[in-house]
């Protein structure tokens, strides 16, 4: 994934105005203030590099003056050198003072602002993230961390030092030399600060351009990548790659503009500068031809202009990196400004350990107002009792679940554990309290014992252990070269459907929660292996309170009640017998899934042709 020029990060996108910009800063001030005390001793040194900065010239002047008179040249004051080489020093202890004394603040300030965003993403509900670009949100994260240490970086060590040097050198000139030479000093940065800024608000659109086609080809090719077994399967990575050089061809113009707008920029930059500089000069060489300054005068008023020139002359490039900067900070500020959907209650319980009772009281809920999932649907799971729930696949099964965790609150009704409703409940203690083996198992790319440790990190080896052995797992991870350190790779895709199911299994044993949920958990294994982890489950169900949402009517033959979802109403409700012997819809799919089941036995039974 390509990245936009380091050159020129200028100006980002969308253009922000004053008072955005002024918010930005606002808001990251308190993450610098905690320092104040290294701060405001940063500026100290700050101040003081600059005055012995000044100083140097001063001395210079005086050397030269003095080497140009016979009579002190053979005794030239080593008072004079001993200082010149002092404030030299000064200049870079002071500077270098400044830089540690600040390290820890903005360091501190990134990782502190990094954290909250992190935590706030986790903190944002199921929609947000099923709605989100991941490449985007990354890249915003990336951008906005890296911000925060070039803004500081930026403020403290270009604009505020050279306004300082600035100030001092025109207070200078001011009182040792003629009023045309703070007026040409002026003129010069006037003209320079006006031409920079109004040629680099210009390129703002240009620079948007970049920023929006290189994060618009970064979140192709990851979004690509993440889809790499999709990619294969339809065998288009001819097409894939079309479409991301595309984004790339889109990038290489918009960059291409910038990268010509840049040069034009500091071609005038330069032209400003050398025509200030040949001004001055012209006036300091007049003075010397008229004997009213010294050659040591010519020497200091160029060591001035050297001095003003080198910062100024990367004015430019920090005034746009600082825009380009708020910029990006305040994308990332927006992210902890996204409204959490799902919040704890002001006053909030911590759910109590111990037996849990689900209730579900004509609960009614959809994704999208015109859209409803689920209509006054009211159910009770007695504590250490196992509820299944089937019906056709978009009948709304696994959203029981979602709304169980509280991924999202209901519309209607409520959901009551011990006869509490959720959402007087902390999440934090409502979700330690349920486990779920999910239909869709996504892995982190880490090893297999941190995956099954994940359930609970607390837990010891021999627990972990225990766990994959209960979920059928032992036997295959000791197969493995690596065993149980072998990587499973990016969202588990070294894993096949059934070892990714079967890790989850372990994970939710291990966590040990009074509240399991099952969301289709032996979907992706075969007849066999999903035989021998049903002991497992019915065995780690016993005593728990279980939710099952199953496909597999046969795995829930034993469950104390089943209830049949049509279209996000409970239609029938039973035992496996009862339902059976109903002849409804339970009975249906019942009687087509052992036709299929037969259907599979006989050609496994079937002898090869």
């Amino acid at each position: 994934m390509r990245r936009t020029s380091s050159h020129d990060p200028a100006l980002g996108s969308p253009p922000v105005a004053d008072a955005h910009l002024a918010s930005t800063l606002n808001k990251l001030l308190p993450y610098l203030w905690q320092y104040r005390w290294r701060v405001l001793l940063a500026l100290s040194c700050l101040f003081a590099a600059k005055v012995t900065n000044v100083g140097v010239p001063l001395v210079f002047k005086q050397m030269i003056d003095g080497l140009g008179s016979t009579q002190q040249a053979l005794a030239l004051p080593a008072l004079l050198l001993l200082l010149y080489g002092a404030l030299r020093f000064s200049t870079s202890l002071f500077t270098e003072l400044r830089e540690i004394l600040f390290a820890r603040v903005t360091q501190r300030a990134v990782r502190r602002i990094a954290l909250e965003v992190f935590r706030h993403l986790h903190e944002l509900s199921l929609r947000f993230h099923l709605e989100r670009q991941t490449g985007g949100v990354s890249r915003d994260i990336e951008r906005g961390s890296r911000s925060i240490s070039s803004l500081i970086s930026y403020t403290l060590y270009s604009i505020l030092p050279t306004l300082v040097e600035i100030s001092l050198v025109l207070g200078v000139l001011l009182v040792r030399y003629d009023v045309s030479f703070v007026l040409i000093t002026l003129a010069s940065l006037t003209a320079y600060v006006v031409f920079t800024v109004k040629v680099s608000n210009w390129r703002i659109a240009i620079r948007r351009k970049v920023n929006e086609t290189d994060s618009a080809a970064n979140t192709r090719a990851i979004d690509s990548l993440l889809n790499y077994e999709t990619v294969k399967y339809f065998n288009n990575e001819d097409y894939e790659a079309g479409r991301y050089d595309r984004q790339m061809q889109h990038w290489e113009d918009a960059a291409t503009r910038s990268q010509i707008s840049l040069s034009w920029l500091n071609l005038g930059q330069q032209c400003i500068i050398a025509l200030g500089v040949t001004a001055m000069m012209w006036q300091a060489a007049s003075g010397v031809v008229a004997n009213s300054m010294t050659i040591g005068d010519l020497v200091l008023v160029n060591a001035f202009l050297i001095q003003l020139y080198m910062p100024l002359n990367f004015l430019g490039v920090v005034y746009r990196e600082i825009r380009q900067a708020l910029t990006d900070i305040e994308r990332m500020f927006d992210l902890l400004a996204v409204n959490r959907e799902i919040a704890d209650a002001p006053d909030a319980l911590t759910l109590a350990p111990g037996p849990m009772q689900i209730a579900f009281s004509e609960v009614a809920f959809s994704y999208e107002a015109n859209r409803q999932i689920l209509h006054g649907v009211s159910f009770t799971i007695p504590a250490g009792h196992t509820v299944a729930v089937v019906g056709q696949s978009g009948s709304g099964k696994s959203t029981l679940a979602r709304l169980l965790y509280r991924f999202y609150d209901v519309s209607g009704g409520c959901i009551l554990l011990n006869g509490c409703d959720l959402r007087q409940l902390t999440q934090s203690s409502l979700r330690a309290a349920i486990g779920i083996v999910p239909q869709d198992t996504v892995l982190f790319n880490d090893s297999i014992y941190y995956n099954i440790q994940y359930g609970n990190p607390q837990a010891s080896r021999d627990q972990v252990l225990a766990a994959a052995g209960a979920a059928q797992l032992a036997n295959f991870i000791e197969q493995l070269p690596g065993g149980y350190e072998t990587r499973v790779g990016e969202r588990g895709l070294k894993l096949s459907g059934g070892e990714k199911q079967r890790v989850a299994i372990a994970r939710a044993l291990l966590k040990n929660p009074p509240v399991l949920i099952f969301d289709e958990a032996t979907s992706a294994l075969d007849s066999k292996t999903e035989k021998a982890i049903q002991i497992s489950l019915d065995s780690a169900a016993r005593g728990r309170t279980t939710l099952v949402i199953a496909h597999r009517l046969s795995t829930i033959m034993n469950a104390d009640e089943i209830l049949v979802i049509d279209t996000g109403r409970i239609v029938e409700r039973g035992t496996h017998q009862q339902l059976v012997e109903a002849g409804g819809a339970y009975a249906q799919m019942w009687a087509l899934q052992q036709l299929e089941e037969s259907a599979e036995t006989g050609a496994e039974q079937r002898p090869p042709i």
